[in-house]
């Protein structure tokens, strides 16, 4: 017969408790113990926040805790936003908020029930635990957000722990509150924000937020729990409505942004907080402890039999990714909420508008299907600030904000969507091909606003490769003159001719061939700001250019935008970015000069700027120019927000109108963090920091995610790459889909246009009843009769 298994969990948080109950539900011959440090009763902090989605997965895991913390939490179905004395309020969010204790109580209870051992004031010595569990199958470590098993074992855990900038508290209050409640108050020291939300009749959770700064000057840093609960009672007086708050180990903390490269040490794992912790903004920490558990638990009883590794690597194999999605999610409203001054100067509803979608996981669309009438008042707003600051009037054909027009300079946009630029890698000695007029021309037609060129070279020795665009002579002009031709006869769209010089990066190989790698044979000889080479060992060493070679240079740039000017372009870019020979000037990695181009971010920009100094004062004044950049290296000591910023406020001053926000690829060994929209906080950050234009780029992949971006001011152009590539008529079709019928279709197309605009409004009208029939149902009892 073989032996029992023996499951030790440490730590008797909701985590722990939830893996405990549902593996010996699962598995009543196992011996499975919890040991917690704390007494029964003890819990520290008010309230927890639990989704529709989460409470649908309790229901089908265990009923009997899903009944009982039915019956005790309390539920809302609303987000209010409150601010400079509006409350915008969100319906269709479907929120339960539950006592801590309270459901600490219903796990131990059905622990109990089902067999589980309960230890209580049990101390656990992290560097013995194998010793003192020595015939455990698995020791699951769920001791929290200060772990000290993740320590004892951190070299085989990699725990990477970043303290975030804020400070926040948690208290609780007897304010009845009936929606969870965003209270946002100017103070004469800053920005102090109020999570809050009800959690049982009576009692709600409020976690007070606010800059370090705005922190030590309220003289918060060693007052007691009594007096921080004074200070903040006197600044949210009216939200409170007379009541106290109330305090439990309320304690100053920052905000530690954990997880583990590895969860698993011999047969010890981390579950919950102790391996990945989710910002409190996004109300995630137990809900992700416990969906952790559940996986967990399937893992157990799947694969305990096979030994401890076949678990581990299969409950690493489902959860990793959901987390880490979760924890990115969490990364960015923390960092929207650590820079709220941003949004400060925002009308009321688009400010809401931006504490709605912070995240990225909502979207305009998600907020139709919940709150058609908020996402009502966030157009008309919209609209009027359109009105007022551009004189275009959408109030009454109410386009989305996606299609409505944008001015720049004396440059008219029909709508916001760009084409963005993408290597063809199809020219002929930097001659534009018939697969070029083919490309951009139907691209055109799809019904962008924008239309770019690929990075487009003022020389041979400019090239990225030998099939790179180039407008060095007289016909790669004409052939360029006919494509622009081509797009303003048959299309409403603008077309901007993208003028770039590779610098170190250049001669190499085609896309499709070994990228970034030089050419097998007659390669060119390379610039750059200092002699580094992009791929060391592999690359060629660039020359440090000197005076002449700058002269030189931009006397190139200058002739192509003269050129570009003849051909009929509408507008012009200068790129900036990617570790190209402008941009090795920018960042601190590619640029070591000693002399008047190096140095501090006014002497790295200075080589670039003369450049486009040259180029803006051939340009015709009437249009438009950009500069692509890249706004994070994605390396230590790169780039930094503060100089970016900077970099975007001199090419201001010197007369530019748009900056283009992408990043990296300015140094081969990079470590960029992906993810949907990845590059669009740092659009936004420039944007609200300057008051410049930009445009956003970067996996943007839906309209809706457009209409997101431009509606929350996070970007006032929004570009897609890959997206056109597969799908030229991508802006004609979202047109069809959101029912906007104001957007130009070429009269040869137009009987295809109204069937797609037919079939796309039946076609959104069917997911929208399919997406209201899958939405988790409302778990608020019937009978439900609190205020919450």
């Amino acid at each position: 017969m073989a032996p029992i298994k023996k499951i030790i969990v440490i730590g008797g948080g909701p985590g722990g408790l939830y893996f405990a109950l549902l593996t010996k539900k699962a598995r009543p011959d196992w011996h499975i113990e919890v040991h917690e440090q704390n007494h029964a009763n003890d819990t520290f902090g008010f309230g927890v926040v639990f989704s529709d989605d989460t409470l649908d997965e309790f229901l089908d895991r265990d009923p009997q805790s899903y009944n009982a913390i039915v019956n005790s939490f309390s539920y809302w179905d609303d987000v209010v936003v409150r601010v400079k004395g509006q409350s915008i309020r969100c319906a269709g969010n479907g929120f339960a908020g539950c006592s801590r204790l309270t459901l600490l109580k219903i796990l131990h209870e059905r622990c109990r029930e089902v067999g589980v051992k309960l230890h209580f004031e049990s101390m656990v010595d992290a560097a013995s635990i194998t010793d003192q569990f020595p015939n455990a199958s698995i020791i699951v470590a769920a001791d929290g957000i200060n772990s000290q098993i993740r320590e004892q074992y951190k070299k085989s855990f990699l725990p990477k722990v970043t303290m975030q900038r804020n400070k926040f508290v948690w208290m609780g209050s007897t304010r009845q509150l009936d929606a969870f409640t965003y209270f946002f108050k100017e103070t004469a020291y800053g920005i102090v924000i109020a999570h809050t939300y009800q959690h049982e009749p009576g009692m709600s959770t409020w976690v007070f937020e606010m800059s370090e700064e705005c922190w030590q000057t309220l003289s918060l840093d060693g007052k007691s729990e009594k007096q921080s609960a004074n200070i903040l009672e006197a600044i949210f007086d009216e939200e409170l409505a007379g009541h106290k708050l109330i305090t439990n180990r309320s304690l100053w903390r920052n905000f530690p942004r954990i997880f583990c490269d590895s969860w698993s040490h011999e047969n010890v794992v981390l579950l919950g907080d102790a391996k990945a912790s989710a910002h409190f903004s996004i109300g995630s920490g137990t809900k992700l402890a416990m969906e952790c558990a559940i996986s967990l638990s399937d893992a157990t009883c799947a694969h305990l039999d096979e030994g401890y590794a076949a678990v581990f690597k299969q409950y690493d194999s489902d959860r990793r990714v959901p987390v880490q999605i979760t924890q990115h999610n969490a990364d960015v409203s923390l960092d929207w909420f650590e820079h709220v001054e941003r949004s400060w100067d925002m009308s009321p509803t688009q400010f809401a508008m931006v504490v709605m979608s912070r995240a990225k996981s909502i979207t305009y669309d998600n907020l139709l299907l919940r709150d058609e009438q908020f996402v009502d008042r966030v157009e008309t707003d919209f609209y009027q600030r359109l009105f007022e600051e551009m004189g275009v009037d959408c109030r009454k054909t109410r386009p989305t904000p996606m299609f409505t027009p944008f001015q720049l300079r004396n440059l008219q946009l029909p709508n916001r969507v760009v084409v963005s630029p993408m290597a063809q890698y199809s020219a002929v000695d930097g001659v534009p091909t018939d697969w070029h007029l083919v490309h951009y021309g139907s691209r055109a037609m799809g019904g962008a606003g924008l239309i770019y060129t690929e990075m487009t070279c003022p020389s041979a020795e400019a090239r990225i490769t030998t099939g790179c665009t180039g407008i060095w002579n007289n016909e790669q002009e004409q052939a360029w003159a006919k494509i622009v031709d081509f797009v303003h006869t048959n299309s409403a769209s603008k077309i901007c001719m993208q003028l770039g010089h590779a610098g170190r990066k250049g001669s190499t190989q085609v896309g499709w061939e070994e990228m970034d790698h030089p050419l097998n044979d007659e390669n060119w000889p390379l610039i750059s700001a200092s002699p580094i080479p992009y791929i060391e060992g592999t690359s060629q060493i660039p020359t440090e250019m000197n005076s002449d070679q700058m002269e030189e240079v931009c006397e190139s740039f200058v002739q192509a935008a003269i050129r570009a000017d003849r051909a009929g372009f509408d507008m012009l870019e200068l790129h900036c970015a990617h570790g190209y020979l402008l941009a090795s000037f920018i960042s601190p990695l590619t640029n070591k000069r000693t002399d008047e181009y190096g140095g501090s971010v006014e002497g790295r920009a200075k080589f670039p700027l003369e450049v486009f100094t040259a180029v803006r004062s051939v340009w015709d004044a009437d249009k438009p120019i950009a500069i692509r950049i890249s706004a994070c290296d994605w390396h230590d000591h790169g780039i930094t927000e503060e100089e970016v910023i900077q970099t975007a406020r001199l090419f201001a001053a010197a007369g530019c109108d748009l900056i283009d926000v992408s990043t990296g690829q300015t140094v081969h060994e990079q470590e960029p963090i992906y993810g949907r929209m990845y590059q669009a906080p740092f659009a936004e950050a420039i944007r609200n920091l300057s008051g410049i234009a930009t445009m956003a780029v970067g996996n943007i992949t839906e309209p809706a995610q457009v209409n997101t971006i431009i509606a929350c001011r996070r970007a006032d152009l929004v570009a897609l790459a890959r997206p056109h590539l597969w799908h030229p008529n991508f802006t004609q079709h979202a047109a069809a889909w959101y029912g906007v019928d104001s957007i130009h279709c070429p009269k040869q197309y137009l009987s295809g246009h109204d069937q797609i605009f037919r079939t796309q409004q039946a076609a959104r009208a069917k997911l929208v009843e399919l997406q209201v029939q899958a939405k988790p149902k409302s778990h608020q009892p019937a009978n439900d009769e609190s205020d919450a």
